[in-house]
């Protein structure tokens, strides 16, 4: 542990003005922006990139060559698999200054982005949602909701534990005791 509570690699930077919670630790690489705020007992592994005014939940698990752009907001217990890529502005171009049109991305309390996957910036992941490795989301996911494909489509639902869930109707279990069933918005746990 660093004298702050958390541990950086030496070739990795923790701006000034960043706040990172105890027990967090920063790999190989990575920048951490001033104006972020992560949480503890996070993991970023190696050459992620952190950018200033987004904020990272506690237990986040961010993995290889991962960048979180301005107006990114991941809530606990967020896993972003290797690669994975999140964007800011819809319609970028080099010559044309749009950082006044940043859209907000909402990451959700135990939502899973898989390796390689795309989010594009305005969507919301909701609770505990799956995004398969590869796909592209171009709108928003429901809680527990499975998704995949490019762009993203509905492919089923997640258990809390992170396992696939038979519905026998509008409701359903899993293996680890947890119950669920459909409602207005999506699944919800009974």
């Amino acid at each position: 542990m660093s004298s702050q509570g958390y541990w950086a690699h030496p070739s990795a930077i923790v701006d000034e003005g960043a706040t990172v919670g105890a027990g967090t630790k920063v790999w190989h690489f990575s920048h951490i922006c001033k104006d972020s705020d992560i949480g503890e007992n996070c993991s970023f592994g190696q050459n992620v990139y952190v950018g200033p005014h987004t904020k990272v939940g506690a237990g986040g698990r961010i993995q290889n060559n991962v960048s979180i752009y301005d107006e990114v907001y991941l809530d606990e217990d967020v896993f972003v698999g290797p690669s994975a890529v999140f964007t800011n502005v819809i319609n970028p171009r080099a010559h044309v200054p749009r950082k006044h049109e940043y859209k907000k991305t909402f990451v959700r309390r135990g939502a899973t982005i898989g390796a390689n996957a795309t989010i594009v910036c305005g969507t919301t992941l909701g609770a505990y949602s799956f995004v398969a490795a590869g796909a592209v989301v171009t709108k928003d996911v429901r809680p527990f909701e499975m998704v995949g494909g490019v762009p993203a489509r509905h492919m089923g639902w997640m258990c809390q534990c992170g396992l696939k869930l038979e519905l026998s109707g509008d409701a359903g279990n899993c293996s680890c005791g947890s119950s669920y069933r459909l409602g207005a918005e999506g699944l919800e746990q009974a």
